[in-house]
């Protein structure tokens, strides 16, 4: 579902109403208009929390020429990844907040790994949201070669074997770990989720035999062609551009779930700061050669600005929490 971004203010009159700020505001007021006015002031360090090669990474690759068009600067891009994102977003709760370094963040694994990890080292609401731009559902995907044909075919090879068919995906308590909780309990079926530290590295694994399966994104039907058969598609109905893939649930399994992806800044990022970068993103957005890429990639375009994105996570916590509370695991 398309959501409409919710900027605060248009840029220009939040930057007027910042150049209106006089004698009388308190201390500081005048430094915040003017740290706002002239950002940035320097390249912005674009941060992607997993390994080259995946969904975020194509994502930022994508927008970094239109980003720096906007900007007035380069935008850099960067790799951190290690905890299924959890070291990267860590890291980002002790950086400098003046928005020259801004970092790629995934729903639900943001939520989830504070939620389930006593060691994840953040709390979903220290990453202070800019802008989720982009979704992709999940897809169960499986060799070209292999034996399994169909879903029904998947099911009924882990019900043989409990336990035995191995399902990558990227990171812990992500989209893609969620993906394959749900469906081990709608089918029935016990699977081993591996996880990886991103698609990148998760490809290469079900390619040379290291996993049965990949609960994986959209891009890669069309990224990896004829080397793999996908099984089902975790939406309501078939995308468009996407029709010959059937669905979970129009093969009898209620399994509809993917992956929101947006960008965070530091806690301690003002907040005039973080509302001149939505409207970039949001600007950005707007291109309709990206907009095209999306699509062709797989990509469903989203736009949630601050305030937007901000409810949204915490009602996707909600559900979660409930999830995991009815598997036992909470």
């Amino acid at each position: 579902m398309k959501r409409t971004a919710k900027i605060a203010l248009p840029l220009i009159a939040l930057s007027a109403m910042l150049a209106a700020c006089g004698g009388d505001e308190p201390a500081g007021s005048g430094d915040t208009a003017d740290v706002a006015e002239s950002y940035p002031e320097r390249p912005v360090d674009y941060i992607i929390a997993f390994d080259p090669g995946g969904e975020s990474d194509i994502t930022a690759r994508l927008q970094q020429e239109p980003l720096q068009e906007v900007l007035g600067t380069d935008v850099t891009i960067s790799y951190k990844p290690g905890g299924g994102g959890a070291l990267a977003w860590s890291e980002l709760t002790r950086t400098e907040p003046d928005g020259h370094t801004i970092m790629g963040h995934n729903l639900p694994h943001i939520i989830l790994q504070p939620m389930m990890r006593e060691d994840a080292g953040y709390e979903t609401d220290q990453l202070k949201q800019v802008y989720i731009f982009q979704s992709t559902p999940n897809i169960l995907a499986v060799p070209a070669d292999s034996d399994i044909q169909t879903l029904d075919d998947f099911i009924a090879a882990a019900k043989e074997n409990p336990g035995a068919m191995s399902v990558g995906g990227s990171g812990d308590f992500s989209a893609n770990h969620v993906g394959t909780l749900l469906l081990n309990d709608e089918a029935g079926i016990e699977t081993t989720y591996t996880p990886f530290s991103g698609t990148g590295a998760a490809v290469p694994a079900l390619l040379g035999g290291h996993v049965d399966a990949l609960m994986t994104y959209t891009p890669m039907i069309s990224q990896l062609g004829d080397q793999i058969r996908t099984l089902a598609v975790a939406t309501d109905e078939r995308l468009p551009g996407l029709e010959d893939y059937p669905t979970f649930t129009e093969q009898g399994i209620d399994l509809v779930d993917g992956a929101y992806r947006g960008v965070a800044v530091p806690p301690e990022t003002p907040d005039a700061i973080v509302e001149k970068l939505a409207g970039v993103f949001a600007e950005v957005n707007e291109d309709p050669e990206l907009a095209q890429q999306f699509e062709e990639q797989g990509f469903v375009l989203e736009n949630m600005g601050p305030e937007e994105a901000t409810e949204f996570t915490a009602e996707r916590t909600e559900v979660y929490q409930d999830l995991f509370e009815r598997l036992g695991m909470l």
